[in-house]
């Protein structure tokens, strides 16, 4: 089992809200998905000691609580010193990350779990209720908890209460 910590609930509560206190409010981040187990299944994985890195291909779907990573291919590396700490993911190809009505849509996505820096490309589409926001590579600060959209960028606001 891969214990990426809160990859899913950062990734989204970041990238779909404006900040924490929004992420707590979409179910976003919640603590029983950073704790619940995280559940990865691939048509196939291949492990290479010696670069430290877990490929997963092939109809890739990480499960954490009710967050769902959807993606051709998934490579984990690991920090120094063994697999029980993720330093980066890359997922690849058709990448989905969604929890209920949220969803953030990209060709790629990395995220340096040292850093805290997520950084989606190519078509990145995210929607949070009827919020959307579109453009070329979407990055995450997830220390600052700031986000930055280049590339075309396009957006669509509801207005609410």
């Amino acid at each position: 089992m891969i214990r990426p910590g809160p990859l899913l609930p950062a990734i989204l509560s970041l990238v779909l809200a404006a900040g924490p206190a929004s992420a707590q409010a979409t179910g976003f981040g919640r603590a029983e998905d950073i704790k619940a187990p995280v559940e990865v299944t691939a048509d196939s994985l291949r492990v290479d000691q010696k670069t430290g890195q877990a490929v997963f291909s092939g109809n890739v779907l990480i499960g954490q609580g009710a967050m769902r990573l959807s993606a051709d291919s998934v490579t984990v590396t690991y920090a120094q010193g063994g697999q029980d700490r993720i330093s980066a993911l890359h997922a690849q190809g058709n990448v989905t990350l969604a929890s209920g009505d949220d969803a953030a849509e990209a060709q790629a996505a990395d995220y340096d779990v040292e850093t805290g820096a997520i950084v989606l490309t190519g078509d990145v589409l995210l929607s949070q209720g009827g919020n959307v926001l579109a453009g070329d590579k979407v990055t995450v600060d997830l220390e600052s908890g700031t986000a930055n959209a280049s590339g075309r960028v396009r957006s669509v606001l509801q207005p609410g209460n």
